[in-house]
């Protein structure tokens, strides 16, 4: 499936049928649903503006050679799904009010999820959260909102920092509703409407709807297999003139790659040329799984104090539903964060600083069996994809939760629509681009336990074979999923 972009406004039958590429799925019996999940998916990606015009039943129809009773099933399904709305007379228009979404919707329980790169709960949290309601009643008698966060997480996080060679104060930090919330923190307070944000390219999907969300211009940089180049980087720092820049340095997500002291040092400078803060995106800095060849390099801030402000969370580290994550700045700039952010929310809740507080408390040891957990599961990943999926190329990644595979077809987001109808959540390789594309790429993340890993790879691997016909050309057939 093709993934340009078009502008809002009105699609004809002969771009639909283009972007929508080999929709069909699972034949006859089911080209409704298949042309529904496709047009959706086209929409969640960007493919299909919001508001974009859905040409006439007929002209569908007529363009992509099945029957008017297809077409309109299709968009009664769409319909119901609030995926898109239609008016006598003003025609049929993409909405995306609903909530399905392949890596949201509500699932049987054979549903296998390669869509996010999120761990369960570390062991100790359960009895952290025991002792964290014993201590909530010290709290109780006070209003609870705490806009820079509890004096005592804050503390315990500066202390992390210091751990890693960065001295840090608790008047730098800021608590905030997550890694994600951070950055839009940051982002909305340095950048506005048209200006130019740098982001790797491939990033962090999250990253680049924060980014067009507040109308603002994501500028990537492509980074190679190998790492960052820099040479790239300091030609947009001049050429493109961004008010900021967003980089995950350390067990990049989706690559897994991880930039060294000396790669630091260059960026630094580049920063420092060109005045340009920079967002350094540290949710998985804790996630050292051995054998990376950078080592383990100082923090960014340590390079250039006053133009990096670190982001970092717990969802990774510890669990996602803890929603907790921080900011690291100057203490000036730390100040115009928590003097601005009323204009979203009011600070994090208490109960869940003070069990992450706790968890702090005896950081390293949980710290270290995380790490060996999923560096296990990581190897099992590795070997699962060498066995079922050799056609594919991969590197070993250091860290983090993921592997960003190069497939040996241009599938990525036909095997994401697939997938939905499969028993499988994928993310394509379109979500992680700028403006889409990387079709030739996926992100495999290794967080589930070892059975549904294997399970899952297995099922992608099935999936990916169905594709392709003995002469090794894509196939639009049904994949024969067991």
């Amino acid at each position: 499936m093709s993934q340009s972009l078009l502008p809002s406004g009105r699609v004809s039958g002969r771009q639909l049928a283009e972007l929508l590429g080999g929709w069909r799925e699972h034949g006859a019996r089911h080209a409704s649903a298949d042309l529904a999940a496709g047009i959706q998916l086209l929409a969640r990606d960007g493919g299909l503006p919001i508001g974009t015009r859905l040409p006439a039943e007929r002209e569908i129809a007529n363009h992509l050679a099945v029957s008017r009773t297809v077409i309109s099933a299709a968009l009664d399904l769409l319909r119901a799904d609030g995926a898109v709305a239609s008016r006598r007379g003003s025609g049929t228009w993409i909405t995306l009010r609903g909530s399905t979404h392949p890596a949201d919707t509500a699932s049987p329980p054979e549903f296998v999820d390669l869509a996010r790169a999120s761990p369960e709960a570390v062991p100790e949290l359960a009895a952290a959260a025991r002792t964290a309601g014993a201590r909530l009643a010290e709290h109780l008698g006070g209003h609870g909102y705490h806009e820079r966060g509890l004096p005592l997480l804050r503390d315990k996080i500066a202390q992390r920092y210091a751990e890693r060679g960065l001295p840090t104060t608790p008047d730098q930090i800021v608590i905030t509703n997550g890694g994600h919330h951070a950055f839009v923190l940051v982002q909305r307070m340095l950048t506005g409407p048209g200006d130019r944000i740098l982001v790797d390219q491939p990033t962090y999907p999250n990253a680049l709807d924060a980014i067009r969300a507040s109308n603002t211009m994501p500028i990537g940089v492509r980074l190679r297999p190998d790492g960052w180049d820099h040479e790239e980087i300091e030609a947009a720092l001049r050429q493109s003139a961004p008010k900021l820049a967003y980089l995950v340095v350390d067990f990049h997500n989706p690559t897994g790659l991880r930039l060294d002291d000396e790669g630091r040092d260059r960026l630094a400078a580049a920063l420092r040329r060109t005045r340009t803060p920079a967002v350094i995106d540290e949710t998985l800095v804790e996630l050292d799984l051995g054998g990376d060849p950078a080592g383990s390099p100082a923090p960014m801030a340590g390079f250039a104090e006053d133009l990096v402000i670190t982001v970092g969370s717990a969802s990774k580290s510890h669990w996602g539903g803890l929603r907790l994550g921080w900011i690291r700045a100057t203490p000036e700039l730390a100040d115009r964060i928590v003097a601005s952010r009323s204009s979203m929310d009011l600070g994090a809740p208490v109960f869940e600083q003070l069990v992450l507080a706790e968890l702090l408390t005896g950081a390293e040891p949980i710290l270290v069996q995380r790490r060996a957990e999923l560096a296990r599961r990581r190897d099992i990943a590795l070997a699962a994809l060498t066995e079922k999926c050799p056609q594919w190329s991969f590197r070993r990644p250091g860290g983090g939760l993921s592997i960003w595979c190069e497939l040996d077809q241009p599938v990525s987001t036909r095997l994401a629509i697939a997938g939905q109808t499969h028993g499988l959540r994928i993310v394509p390789g379109s979500r992680f681009g700028v403006h889409g594309g990387l079709e030739r790429w996926l992100r495999v993340p290794f967080g589930l336990p070892p059975n549904e890993l294997r399970a899952a790879i297995t099922r992608l691997a099935r999936l990916a074979a169905s594709m392709r016909t003995p002469g090794g050309e894509v196939d639009g057939g049904q994949p024969p999923i067991a």
